[in-house]
């Protein structure tokens, strides 16, 4: 016998509204009880009917090999899944003509945009999404709704604890020149550098991945910082690789944080001390914020800024007796 909603309503423990609700309009449910919906969905085999109100929309990110990108389309395809939208996947490759053109014909393709780490500036994002429903995340366009994966409370307290560790000349490894993200993390460090004396070496920007890393780790060692703090993970433990190829071992010669708390980042050997920003979180609340455009509900145009925190773990020590001040 086929599984009927009231079964799926019943063994879940909420009404049938609720239970409705979680396959109409996901975004209106606590979490909790939308997963507790869709496990007993999933449970009984029930057949989720496709609603006339899904939609198509488009994800543009600079790069699908980059861990933190591919956790976020995942966490946007899930939020799709409940109410069976479809998603188109662009990727960019970090080239700003390619994000534009890009831009353009998925204006045209689709009901709406969310728009990832964008390379483009705000008049051009704009210019080129024209009127289609868009959000961003990490990133800035005029009269468009952002959620910012802030690093802001992770990064003073990532200076924080080096400074506590008696670290007092620390190197930042940037990331791509263009990206929001980089240059706010850029800001970020420098003043809690200079809050806490500390001082602060900025190495060149470099690509967003093990690569970029493995490039800024001579210019990290020859600067003679105890401590370094990379633009995310994969910097991180390119660094960390880096610099063992040239003598300096992590922690012992050289603390190394990364930003993300990637899973990598536990399995790493030493585990990459990390600042934890809400990957999951942003995906799914941003595809819901471009729903409730494209369904026409009133906007404020808002950003919305998710908190960050350090999380540590062996890669970060005592500063070298010989370095304290």
């Amino acid at each position: 016998m086929t599984a009927s909603l009231t079964d799926v309503a019943t063994l879940a423990g909420v009404s049938l509204a609720t239970a409705s609700r979680a396959f109409k309009e996901p975004g209106r449910l606590a979490s909790e009880t939308l997963q507790r919906v869709m496990a007993a969905a999933s449970e009984l085999g029930y057949d989720v009917p496709v609603s006339n109100g899904s939609r198509t929309f488009g994800v543009v990110v600079p790069d699908t090999s980059n861990a933190v990108f591919a956790a976020l389309i995942k966490s946007i395809q899930n939020q799709a899944w409940y109410g069976r939208h479809r998603m188109m996947l662009a990727d960019t490759d970090e080239d700003t003509g390619r994000e534009q053109e890009i831009l353009a014909r998925m204006a045209r393709e689709v009901d709406g945009i969310v728009l990832c780490s964008p390379r483009l500036s705000p008049e051009l994002i704009r210019q080129a999404a024209g009127s289609s429903p868009l959000v961003i995340i990490n990133g800035e366009a005029e009269d468009t709704p952002r959620i910012l994966m802030d690093a802001d409370e992770g990064l003073r307290q990532a200076v924080e604890h080096l400074h506590a560790l008696g670290h007092r000349k620390v190197a930042y490894v940037p990331g791509p020149v263009s990206s929001w993200a980089n240059l706010r993390r850029s800001d970020l460090i420098s003043r809690f550098c200079a809050e806490r004396g500390i001082e602060l070496v900025a190495v060149g920007n470099q690509s967003a991945t093990v690569l970029g890393g493995l490039a800024a780790a001579a210019s990290v060692v020859s600067s003679g910082a105890t401590a370094v703090v990379a633009y995310n993970d994969l910097v991180a433990l390119g660094v960390q690789s880096g610099a063992r190829a040239l003598g300096k071992h992590c922690p012992e010669d050289l603390s190394v944080i990364g930003i993300d708390d990637l899973d990598v980042a536990a399995a790493a050997e030493p585990g990459l001390t990390s600042v934890r920003v809400d990957i999951a979180r942003s995906g799914s609340l941003g595809l819901e914020m471009l729903l409730e455009q494209i369904i026409g509900k009133p906007q404020t145009n808002e950003t919305i800024h998710l908190r960050s925190q350090l999380v540590v773990r062996h890669s970060t020590s005592l500063a070298p007796v010989a370095a304290k001040v």
